[in-house]
């Protein structure tokens, strides 16, 4: 009887650690970072076999310190959101997220400014005096990187009329009911679309890649960079090939989660850029050869084993 109850014992201890879900944590519904998650997490699904619930919540600043106690295990985000996190710097003064990990490297994103399509604003600089979405408390990052979009063209904050929203999904509705004369989202979210037939139209204001004005930028938004952009099915607001601000976004991870489950991870999103394409567009434009780019913030020791095996390189 003691060794039936044993063994009963150790199948559901397997079976129970076979039904664990990861939480994905995401930016809300309609942002690119929750069509990133979702991707990935069907990837995971499908591929590796790991089970995830992305869980929206209003932004990544709310998301990475719960990845960082243990409370969730990914989540999504740009360079700049994991450096000042990991060094405990800008938002995270004093706060130091020591448990964050990068799993691994995705594609840019691409934004800047836009306006209405028949609006007469034709450039950055003439948003001087124009209401544009700030604030942004929930994504603590972006309003520094709307502050990098419009110093590429001479202006500052006191320039602008600065309307205060908690996310870009708010920003975006915001928008659409007319409370903002240019919007900030990066290109390719579903929310952009759904801005796009609403008003009849948007079109984003292209970035100079002048060294002056990069450099202004480059002020504010240090890793940010300018890319030439051109139209695709994926994107909405590309009259023709626009320069935009362009800056890398990645998997986040807590130090808590193995690092055989990483290493599947990592391995599944590697090997199927195509089904990821499949959920999110904007994947079509992802060199998987990029996942182990270095980044301002440690890998986790399971995705460089993976890096190491693909003859991926060794980040720090």
């Amino acid at each position: 009887m003691k060794r039936i109850l044993a063994a009963f014992g150790a199948a559901l201890l397997t079976s129970g650690a076979q039904a664990q879900v990861l939480g994905f944590g995401s930016a809300p519904q309609g942002s690119i970072g929750y069509n990133m998650s979702s991707a990935i997490a069907r990837v995971m699904s499908e591929d590796a076999k790991i089970q995830s619930r992305v869980q929206p919540y209003s932004g990544s600043s709310a998301v990475l310190p719960l990845v960082n106690s243990g409370e969730l295990d990914l989540a999504v985000c740009n360079v700049m959101e994991i450096d000042e996190a990991t060094k405990g710097e800008g938002p995270y003064k004093g706060r130091k997220q020591g448990n964050l990990r990068v799993l691994g490297v995705i594609f840019p994103l691409y934004s800047s400014i836009f306006v209405k399509k028949d609006s007469p604003i034709k450039t950055l600089a003439e948003l001087k005096g124009k209401r544009l979405p700030y604030g942004f408390s929930s994504q603590l990052t972006l309003e520094r990187i709307v502050d990098g979009i419009i110093a590429n063209a001479g202006l500052a904050r006191k320039d602008v009329v600065p309307v205060l929203v908690p996310n870009v999904v708010r920003g975006a509705d915001d928008f659409i009911e007319g409370k903002l004369d240019g919007g900030f989202f990066a290109i390719g979210a579903g929310k952009v679309s759904e801005v796009d037939k609403t008003v009849g139209g948007i079109r984003y204001l292209p970035l100079s890649d002048d060294p002056q004005a990069v450099a202004a930028m480059k002020k504010l938004m240090p890793y940010a960079y300018v890319k030439l952009v051109n139209p695709s099915p994926a994107f909405v607001g590309l009259a023709g090939p626009t320069k935009l601000m362009a800056y890398d976004y990645l998997v986040a991870v807590g130090a808590h989660v193995k690092d055989d489950v990483v290493y599947k991870i990592a391995k599944s999103m590697y090997e199927n850029k195509a089904k990821l394409a499949q959920s999110l567009g904007a994947f079509r434009g992802w060199d998987p050869n990029t996942i182990s780019k270095e980044m301002p913030a440690a890998f986790h020791s399971g995705s460089v084993k993976f890096f190491k095996e693909k003859g991926l390189g060794s980040p720090k």
